[in-house]
């Protein structure tokens, strides 16, 4: 799954083509993505103007003019293109066969935006003014925001007899992380893995939540991480993987003490750290 600097990045990539846009004609290609459309999704998209399209933790939120919210999820292999903006030869090339082109928004000043999903594990659907979503409901601080700190992530560590990793990726604790950006975070704050939420201290919390704000924007910064069926919207790569510490480096040295990055299973995921940088 595309975690936040990766939809943060699409985002950034869709904003000036969807922004202050109106909505004049939305294409349907199937009735459903993971899940059917809400009802007269299209017509209740048509016409109305995208006044500002943000993130919340993995989903897009673009606030519509009527007072609806449109919530757009990638799922594992959606993206979007704007104005059939082609890429070029990538190692991980976008899908660009048409017919997994499941929505087309083209808009009133003449762009053309185009959501692509062959797996069809991302969704759209629509939120009512005044209403909130089970999506939304009961997420964490955003952790790039002021409300995201060393004692706040304290504090929801305490008495916690999980592992720090299942912990972080608790999106009740924190919103938007991922298992490529959580074994980052803990390599860099010299944390294991393995080693207990609620026996992670404050100094080591306040450590490990700057880890946190530190790698994604570094993410961010480099377009996000390219991994399988990721793209931006222009059509070209994230860099950010060619920086990865320990992620994917199974047997690769540490790069900061040399001895062999270890992978482990947890949860039914893959942890990669350095055993003896971390803790």
């Amino acid at each position: 799954m595309p975690e936040l600097p990766e939809v943060e990045t699409v985002r950034r990539g869709l904003t000036p083509a969807l922004e202050g846009a109106r909505l004049e004609t939305v294409t349907l290609g199937r009735p459903d993505l993971r899940f059917p459309f809400p009802p007269r999704f299209r017509e209740r998209l048509e016409g109305a103007r995208l006044i500002r399209l943000g993130r919340r933790a993995k989903y897009l939120l673009g606030e519509m003019d009527t007072g609806e919210s449109l919530l757009m999820h990638l799922g594992m292999s959606g993206s979007f293109r704007v104005d059939g903006t082609a890429p070029g030869d990538f190692a991980h090339p976008r899908n660009l066969d048409s017919k997994h082109d499941h929505v087309i928004f083209e808009t009133g000043e003449g762009r053309r935006v185009t959501f692509n999903d062959p797996r069809r594990f991302g969704f759209m659907t629509l939120i009512a003014p005044g209403e909130t979503s089970p999506y939304l409901d009961g997420l964490g601080p955003e952790p790039l925001s002021n409300a995201f700190n060393g004692p706040v992530l304290h504090a929801a560590f305490k008495g916690r007899r999980t592992p720090a990793k299942a912990a972080l990726l608790d999106q009740r604790i924190v919103a938007g992380l991922g298992n490529i950006y959580v074994c980052e975070a803990l390599f860099r704050a010299k944390i294991s893995p393995r080693r207990l939420a609620a026996n992670v201290g404050a100094a080591r919390c306040e450590k490990l939540a700057a880890a946190v704000k530190a790698v994604l924007s570094e993410a961010i910064a480099a377009g996000g991480s390219s991994l399988r069926d990721h793209a931006l919207t222009d059509g070209t790569l994230g860099y950010f993987q060619h920086s990865f510490s320990v992620y994917g480096r199974e047997g690769e040295p540490c790069r900061a003490c040399a001895a062999p990055v270890t992978r482990i299973v947890q949860a039914g995921r893959s942890s990669f750290f350095c055993s003896s940088c971390q803790r």
